[in-house]
């Protein structure tokens, strides 16, 4: 995607010294556009937790690039190891993470140490060149909803869609999930325009999602956590697409805290919710998703405190709740199946079931 006429993608390598690691410092915005240059995997364990660099797929290629800055300095058995267990630790719900270290283990633990920091970049960059691919393709699919919405409507009707959180491309290495049919469908010319939730309390929506979109000229309003129900009862919403940070292989969807009241919602007032996801994202291994996802607990300040930029123009940083209140902020929640129209993934749309997964993934099956 492009940034003021630039394309970049979310991650990349330095081209003068071939092997630090760049990202955008998520945190700044979208006030500053700041570029981070990681040399350890300490730095990338720091910028995934701290949420300088976030949204599940793009967490994954970052840890694989942190496992190669690992093994620059000792590629032995402990030091590549202990790095894995230490990048792997750094959030516990999105599954995209523990499968790009178990597939870059994989691959390097056979080799002779010598070997290996190449063969570990090598490995980082196939990931991310497939996270790319997988987006886009999860673009041509979706978009085929947002020209059927097109269809029926016709060319004159805007078509509204309410998306939660961010999974745009600054949430992948480019493209994104959620986002890439919304962007599809600008370029091709149908009248989109997409309700934004700010997704408290980091406010990933009102912050990044915005901000990529405004950033790609798509028609965008943001709007308060719990207005998409007011929306939906008022025919205001024609389809909610999010992304997901761990699909279970019957369908259940773990997704920012609040995905699963947007989704009673939806189903209450008959409105299509759409989860948009690569395969990565599937955990094969989990069947109830209430029960066996493992949902993160982060920090109480991020519910007490808010971020913002003042009129002076200068990020500050305020309290908004009263001193000696406690506070309890779980990241993520799980939207049962049942309540989920459909899966959109690199191989095609299906029913959020695992009938429905097995069909677009046969090799699963045992």
């Amino acid at each position: 995607m492009k940034i003021n006429g630039t394309p970049y993608r979310s991650v990349w390598i330095d081209e003068k010294d071939g092997w630090s690691v760049h990202i955008f410092d998520q945190t700044r915005l979208p006030f500053a556009l700041d570029v981070l240059t990681l040399v350890t995997a300490d730095e990338v364990a720091h910028a995934i937790k701290t949420m300088q660099v976030r949204g599940a797929p793009l967490i994954g290629a970052v840890a694989a690039y942190g496992l190669a800055l690992a093994l620059r300095v000792n590629a032995d058995d402990a030091t590549l190891e202990d790095a894995a267990a230490m990048l792997a630790a750094t959030r516990p719900t999105a599954i995209n993470l523990r499968w790009a270290i178990e597939r870059m283990l994989n691959h390097l633990r056979p080799l002779p140490p010598a070997a290996r920091a190449q063969a570990a970049y090598a490995q980082a960059a196939a990931i991310c060149d497939e996270d790319v691919a997988q987006n886009e393709a999860i673009g041509r699919h979706g978009l085929e909803l947002l020209r059927a919405l097109a269809a029926k409507h016709g060319p004159q009707k805007r078509i509204n869609i309410l998306t939660h959180c961010n999974a745009g491309w600054i949430a992948t290495v480019d493209w994104g999930t959620a986002l890439a049919p919304i962007y599809m469908a600008h370029d091709e010319g149908l009248n989109v325009h997409v309700w934004v939730d700010e997704t408290r309390p980091r406010n990933q929506g009102a912050a990044l999602t915005a901000w990529e979109l405004g950033s790609h000229g798509v028609a965008h309003t943001v709007i308060a956590d719990n207005a998409g129900g007011h929306l939906m009862q008022h025919g205001e919403v024609d389809i909610v697409i999010v992304g997901t940070d761990r699909v279970t292989r019957t369908g259940d969807v773990a997704n920012k805290i609040g995905t699963y009241l947007k989704a009673l919602a939806a189903r209450d007032n008959a409105v299509p919710f759409w989860v948009a996801l690569p395969s990565t994202t599937i955990d094969w291994t989990v069947a109830d998703g209430i029960t066996e996802i493992p949902i993160e607990e982060r920090a109480a300040a991020e519910i007490t405190h808010v971020a913002g930029r003042d009129d002076a123009g200068q990020i500050a940083r305020v309290q908004v709740t009263p001193d000696g209140s406690t506070a309890a902020n779980p990241a993520f929640d799980v939207t049962p199946a049942r309540l989920v129209t459909g899966l959109i993934t690199e191989k095609g749309c299906c029913p959020a079931t695992q009938a429905g997964l097995l069909c677009l993934f046969p090799e699963k099956g045992g």
